[in-house]
């Protein structure tokens, strides 16, 4: 079930730098409406990292943690941010996504 809530954390991460980025497109009131889903995709993607690291070891939560949300965050950055999707990063983030889950399957929990 941790897994579950840290993987979900993760994709809270890739939110709150979507909107960060879309933050920054945008001026006014449509900018402080992303704020405040940054504010809340945070909080929620922190709780959610602190829950499940009540049972999986710290380093292996917070490197999945942070793997899901590169991964998702580049995924959104080529989606909505017309990023590159060139070879070398198609390529880096598919090894990214391999350590994910290698570290899934030699963890003890």
């Amino acid at each position: 079930m941790n897994w579950i809530l840290l993987i979900i954390a993760g994709l809270f991460e890739v939110g709150f730098a979507t909107c960060l980025g879309k933050s920054k497109e945008t001026t006014g009131m449509v900018s402080n409406y992303w704020l405040i889903g940054f504010l809340v995709c945070l909080t929620i993607s922190m709780l959610l990292l602190y829950k499940a690291t009540q049972t999986l070891p710290i380093g292996t939560a917070y490197a999945v943690w942070t793997g899901v949300g590169a991964v998702g965050t580049v995924i959104m950055g080529i989606l909505i941010f017309k990023e590159p999707a060139d070879f070398w990063r198609v390529f880096f983030i598919t090894t990214l996504i391999a350590s994910i889950v290698g570290l899934k399957f030699v963890s003890s929990h």
